[in-house]
Order: C-alpha cells, then sequence, then structure tokens
C-alpha cells in the first residue's frame, strides 16, 4: 500500500506540483578540466578509476558502463560496441589507446575474478547486492562510489534540493557533480577538440538530435566572458 501511494504521489507532484527546484539554465553539470583531475586523483580502486575513464572519454552512461563485457571489444581494432541505454540501438567507438591500454592492464590483473563473471568487465564487488543479482556492479553502489570520491576531492556542491521522488516531502539534495557529469565532461571536450563540429559530437554522444547534445555542451563562464570582451572590444573601435 505505501509503495502504490509513493507512486502516486510522484505522479501528482510531476502533473500538479508548482514549486520545482529551477532548471540549472547556465550551471555547468560537467567537470571542468581541473575538477577532473583532481577527482582521478583521488580513486584508490582500479576498477572504479578504469570505469569512471570510460565515462569521462567515451561519455557513456552509468547503465552502459556497468555492463560492458569483454565481448563488446574488439581486440584488433579497439572498436567497442555498446547497447544505448535511451534508444537502445548498437553503437560503436573506439577505444583511445591510452584507456585501451588500461584496459588490457585491468583485465591481465583480474583474470581469474573475470572468468567467473560471465565476462563482465566491471564485476560486482564480493559480498554486494547487484540488480536482479547479476554479476556487474549495481548502479547505486557505483554512484555511492562516485559521490563518496566527489566529497573526499572537495568537489561536491549542492545547488538545490527537490521532494518530488519522496513520499513524506523530505527534500531530496540536487548534487552540481554526479555519474552524468562525467558524460557532461566528455561530450563538451570532445566538441572542443573537433572546433565545436556539433554534428561528430553528436555522433560521439550517440543523440539522434543535435539539439539534445548542446545541452550537454559547456563552457566556462571565464571563456564566456573572455569572447565577449573580444567581440566587442574590436567593434568599439569601429563605432
Amino acid at each position: 500500500m505505501k509503495f502504490i501511494k509513493k507512486i502516486v504521489h510522484k505522479q501528482f507532484l510531476k502533473k500538479f506540483a508548482k514549486n520545482q527546484p529551477p532548471k540549472y539554465g547556465s550551471l555547468n553539470k560537467g567537470f571542468t578540466e581541473q575538477e577532473v583531475q583532481l577527482f582521478f586523483r583521488i580513486i584508490d580502486n582500479p576498477k572504479l578509476q578504469l570505469l569512471f575513464s570510460y565515462q569521462a572519454q567515451l561519455g557513456i552512461r552509468v547503465g552502459e558502463a556497468v555492463r560492458l563485457n569483454i565481448k563488446n571489444i574488439d581486440f584488433q581494432t579497439r572498436e567497442l560496441t555498446i547497447k544505448s541505454e535511451k534508444s537502445n540501438t548498437l553503437d560503436t567507438l573506439i577505444l583511445p589507446i591510452p584507456l585501451f591500454r588500461l584496459t588490457l592492464e585491468f583485465l591481465k590483473q583480474n583474470k581469474k575474478r573475470r572468468e567467473t563473471s560471465m565476462g563482465y568487465l566491471f564485476f560486482k564487488e564480493d559480498g554486494y547486492y547487484s540488480e536482479r543479482n547479476e554479476q556487474y556492479l549495481s548502479k547505486d553502489y557505483l554512484r555511492n562510489r562516485f559521490r563518496h570520491y566527489v566529497q573526499k576531492a572537495g568537489l561536491d556542491r549542492i545547488y538545490d534540493s527537490s521532494d518530488e521522488t519522496n513520499y513524506d516531502n523530505v527534500p531530496r539534495s540536487l548534487h552540481r557533480l554526479t555519474t552524468h557529469s562525467l558524460r557532461h565532461y566528455a561530450i563538451t571536450s570532445f566538441s572542443k577538440q573537433t572546433n565545436g563540429n556539433i554534428i561528430l559530437t553528436a555522433k560521439f554522444a550517440r543523440h539522434r538530435a543535435t539539439a539534445v547534445t548542446l545541452t550537454y555542451i559547456s563552457t566556462t563562464k571565464q571563456e564566456l566572458y573572455n569572447e565577449i570582451d573580444k567581440s566587442f572590444s574590436l567593434r568599439q573601435q569601429n563605432f
């Protein structure tokens, strides 16, 4: 009964609640370059270091990352096949050479454990719960470890709160950095490396619409201000 009430309450808030937290607008939900370097320096678990690297370099969603299997990797071409969580389609990306080498080293170091986990790259920790008793890490476990490392790195920031998923109306903190922030970072970094090629970036992000990709690409406040300064300083000379 309590479960049913919780669902009804959630649907009511979606449809009628007026005091929803504001959308984050220009708030950068992705890691900056300095933040991502600090974050990775803090991680003391090789498996999580590798998993988060897949997210930060290839923009893989957390649900896609935990299910990666060695059968998804072509070790001759470095090609990775991904079943996209949102569109339920199969896409391919190439593993950057440093990430590929890290993967090979991790597989070498964990050969016996991998063989007992049905080939899942990110096998679950002994004694920990996994979704439907699968052999890979649970998303909740991963999110908890992510929050631990973000807090340890001094990067945690709460920008608002929400009660839309809580039956007892206890506010839920909204953190600027989540596991999805690594996807934001990857897409933004790729966009910068390709000089803003939105078509190529959308392909990298596995988005069907470029408009969605644009919501992931972040610029720092200083980058924006510098461009405003450069643009209007030049024009001012002609006024």
